[in-house]
């Protein structure tokens, strides 16, 4: 059913086009597969007032429908009846946590064109009816580990917008949309009723463009990295009011105290340390506004002290130059990314599947949740890919993994947030399906035991035959020795 709204929104788009006609159809028969790796082809930029527009309605999924997934895997629904899960995190013993969240209400808009563009994302999520409350953690419990969840518990409630979560030392961290909390938490409690601490405050309102704020644990367990996005497309704001965003902060875990880690990242999710390398890892979504095929989201290793481009360049030295006053010697500066996913993707989810029981294709290699574009006039994204990794690195082009999530210009759902269960299995959090899917493989393997989330170790053993296992007990996450200082 085409919603009021929808409809406003569409006669809207259309008064204002006809005003001030978008950029002539630039996709053509444009290869996004050019765009994908490490050397993108980056076309000249073709910026305009009103760009691009495709937006998918959301229409959810029929009983018994599932995303497609190749020969060798199965799906099944983890875990449905959720609202706007974005993220999920395997505890040490195997509960995974399923973030909830829907964005701060009340940014004001600083452009007419962000009233449009805020209808088009209620759209694009599905929010355009009533909406039931979200901002929760829940904990999903397979108690025998035969990929089916046994209980389902409201951990969290009434949180201001979470993404991120971090577990150490009986203590749950969570990302909102302005705090680090730390929540004290004994593995297998049900529910956490005691106030948290604030370990460190984080860029928030009134303006908080880009509001997901994922977290990390370092290898050696001392430091969280967060990710904070930027406040505007390309500081449309002022600068002032980037100040700390468009970064990954590293905070420190006893104290609270927090540096600038990496900047020039207009939007950072996915943050993951590869169990190979110790390197931490990110998803970035680049700008918009310069043309369907400009500028390609991507992946990379996040090098400590490192500026990637973000309001001044894309993809290295490329001079952004709608951006005032120039910055030459921040574009001298800038690292190239290393490895490009095409153009607006909307890449927010990162995990690595070193260690699970995923057939010997997804051995080592990287699952990216792509939630899929909205300004391209042909749809990009809306599917979970992975890449091949070798000594830490990519290997090689995306092999499309769970698919299906879209049909012509209706979505049933749309993949975030990626993780390991405390079986093996891939697990995708689609908040616009409102669902955790789980990706297993065909022949039943699990891991003898879980790994969590936060333990990159890499000590896993080979997986074995599904059945059973004992709960493993409370523990802090492994130690291992922390990576070197990049140059």
């Amino acid at each position: 059913m085409v919603t009021p709204r929808f409809i406003r929104t569409a006669i809207l788009l259309g008064s204002v086009a006809v005003i001030l006609p978008a950029c002539s159809d630039q996709n053509g028969n444009f290869d996004l597969s050019q765009q994908i790796g490490a050397d993108p082809v980056l076309p000249a930029p073709s910026p305009s007032l009103i760009p691009d527009l495709k937006v998918a309605e959301v229409v959810g999924w029929k009983d018994g429908e599932t995303p497609t997934v190749p020969q060798g895997l199965k799906i099944t629904a983890y875990q449905k009846d959720l609202v706007n899960p974005r993220t999920v995190h395997t505890l040490p013993n195997g509960d995974v946590l399923v973030v909830q969240s829907r964005g701060p209400k009340g940014e004001p808009p600083s452009r007419p064109k962000d009233i449009i563009r805020g209808w088009i994302m209620a759209i694009a999520h599905g929010e355009t009816g009533p909406q039931k409350p979200s901002n929760i953690i829940t904990l999903l419990r397979d108690t025998n580990r035969d990929g089916t969840v046994d209980e389902r518990h409201e951990l969290l409630t009434n949180l201001d917008s979470p993404f991120g979560v971090a577990f150490a030392d009986n203590t749950l961290y969570v990302a909102t949309a302005s705090n680090i909390l730390a929540y004290p938490y004994q593995l297998g409690q049900n529910e956490i009723t005691a106030e948290p601490k604030i370990l460190t405050p984080l860029p928030g309102g009134p303006i908080n463009h880009h509001w997901t704020k994922d977290l990390a644990l370092s290898p050696d367990g001392k430091m969280l990295y967060v990710s904070v996005g930027s406040n505007s497309n390309i500081v449309e704001n002022g600068i002032e009011a980037e100040k700390n965003r468009a970064a990954i902060l590293q905070v420190d875990r006893r104290t609270g105290a927090f540096k600038l880690f990496a900047s020039g990242l207009r939007n950072p999710n996915g943050l993951a340390f590869n169990p190979e390398s110790k390197e931490l890892w990110a998803v970035i979504n680049e700008r918009d506004e310069l043309g369907p095929n400009l500028v390609p989201d991507y992946m990379t290793s996040v090098k400590e002290n490192a500026f990637y481009g973000w309001p001044w360049s894309y993809y290295g030295n490329h001079v952004d130059a709608r951006v005032h006053p120039q910055r030459p010697d921040m574009v001298e500066k800038a690292i190239k990314p290393d490895y490009a996913l095409s153009s607006h993707v909307a890449a927010l989810g990162l995990t690595f599947s070193l260690n699970s029981a995923l057939p010997a294709p997804y051995a080592n290699g990287a699952f990216i949740g792509e939630h899929g574009s909205w300004n391209r006039n042909a749809f990009n994204g809306y599917r979970v890919t992975y890449v091949p990794f070798e000594n830490g690195k990519p290997a090689g082009k995306t092999q499309d993994v769970v698919t299906g999530f879209i049909q012509g210009d209706k979505a049933r759902g749309r993949p975030v947030g990626v993780g390991i269960d405390g079986t093996g299995a891939l697990l995708v959090a689609d908040d616009a399906g409102n669902t955790v899917w789980r990706v297993a493989a065909a022949d039943g393997k699990v891991t003898p035991a879980p790994v969590a989330t936060d333990d990159v170790s890499g000590g896993g053993v080979a997986p074995t035959a599904s059945a059973p296992a004992a709960p493993v007990a409370p523990s802090a996450p492994a130690i291992a020795p922390a990576p070197a200082p990049a140059n």
